[in-house]
């Protein structure tokens, strides 16, 4: 520290204290004395003057002293120091905690990360990607289709568009896949689909209250598509739409309310899908957009009502059944469809008739031939000549086995 000192008082002593010191000048009585400068007596008076330069050189070497040992002054202590700042407003005050400083600033938070393809992006957004992954849905509430005017009218549409553009035909919704989707909702287990069963079921009463009694008759008219990528048959908007809103999100808010995530997305817009492009990975290589003219003659055409009657917990990844449908994990029947036989048991009804009635036709058509071989050994003209054809039709049979 002296050192430091020793070099810094050249610069900051006074330029007065550094300049050499002036000659004193003569005082007015010694000049007038004598011709010459010297008194009257003859030699200068030299003693007198040594004395007085002699002091005014200390009065100065003591002022530089002075000067020097204010400078010197030692820095104070640590003690000092302490003492100094406990005197001060904010000496007990904690930063850290004052100004909310941690290991982990608002800057770091917000740090940007680079991706191999050197495109940055916030790291929040990794937290976002990684929510929307485990949402993914998998489960859903349908209303199926099951008026054989919508299904036949989708068929004719369908088949129109894969003779215009063949490619088409892996994007096609099959006829028993056809619904009408409620909610999506993720269930990542047997606990959680359980819990999807309860909600359902409880939606049921809530859903009547809403009907009072009445039905609601869906009227499918027109087509439209989303972006290029799904071909659908519209819902004509009218209070029964209205009604299957209001009951969609009733279903919202009873899932939520069981802790199942539903509903999470874009807003509810019921329709009636019968073509997408996402069916075939191969098929989107191949084709990037529908073509609204491929369906152009159809675009106003009127496919039928389809009564609201039941509504079925299906799942998407799942096995569907023989028919095309969605593999159900609960349904429950609204209205008076609910006292009748599901319509899987009316399908096996049906196809039990269908078989009856084709028995039928093939004993009434051996009874027939029968009867025109008991003619022909009558010798009745004119059933001997169906005879004669029905015996050479199994001659050819015959050869042919």
């Amino acid at each position: 520290m002296q050192r430091l000192l020793r070099r810094l008082l050249p610069a900051l002593r006074p330029r007065a204290l550094l300049a050499p010191p002036r000659p004193m000048a003569l005082r007015p009585a010694a000049a007038a004395a004598g011709v010459g400068g010297c008194p009257p007596g003859g030699s200068p008076p030299r003693e007198h003057d040594g004395l007085e330069n002699v002091q005014e050189k200390k009065k100065i070497f003591a002022e530089i002293k002075k000067a020097t040992q204010q400078r010197k002054k030692p820095c104070p202590s640590a003690e000092s120091v302490d003492s100094l700042m406990a005197e001060m407003p904010f000496a007990n005050t904690d930063i850290e905690d004052e100004f909310a400083l941690h290991a982990t600033s608002e800057v770091n938070k917000e740090k940007k990360r680079k991706r191999t393809t050197g495109k940055e992006i916030p790291e929040g957004s990794e937290r976002n990607k990684k929510k929307k992954k485990q949402y993914q849905p998998n489960y859903f509430i349908s209303i199926p289709i099951t008026n054989p005017e919508i299904t036949d009218g989708i068929r004719a549409v369908q088949d129109a568009i894969i003779q215009k553009d063949h490619r088409l035909s892996k994007a096609m919704i099959r006829c028993g896949s056809l619904h009408v989707t409620m909610l999506v909702m993720h269930l990542s287990g047997e606990e959680e689909i359980g819990i999807a069963v309860d909600a359902l079921s409880d939606s049921k009463d809530f859903v009547e209250d809403l009907l009072k009694g009445k039905t609601v008759d869906l009227s499918f008219q027109g087509i439209d598509h989303f972006k290029n990528q799904v071909g659908f048959v519209k819902l004509t908007e009218n209070d029964h739409t209205a009604v299957l809103t209001e009951i969609a999100e009733t279903m919202k808010k009873i899932f939520q309310e069981k802790g199942i995530l539903a509903g999470e997305g874009e807003a509810f817009k019921p329709h009636l899908t019968f073509m997408k492009l996402s069916k075939s990975t191969q098929l989107r290589k191949e084709v990037k957009k529908i073509d609204s003219s491929l369906y152009e003659d159809f675009k106003n055409q009127y496919f039928g009502d389809e009564v609201l009657h039941r509504l079925d917990l299906c799942s998407m990844l799942k096995k569907k059944q023989p028919n095309g449908y969605y593999y159900c994990e609960s349904s429950v029947f609204l209205g008076e469809k609910h006292a009748a036989e599901p319509d899987d048991a009316e399908l096996v009804s049906l196809s039990k008739r269908l078989v009856e009635n084709a028995v039928l036709k093939a004993v009434q058509q051996y009874l027939e031939e029968t009867q025109n071989k008991t003619r022909q050994t009558d010798g009745s003209p004119v059933k001997t000549e169906e005879a004669a054809s029905g015996t050479k039709n199994e001659s050819d049979n015959d050869s042919s086995k």
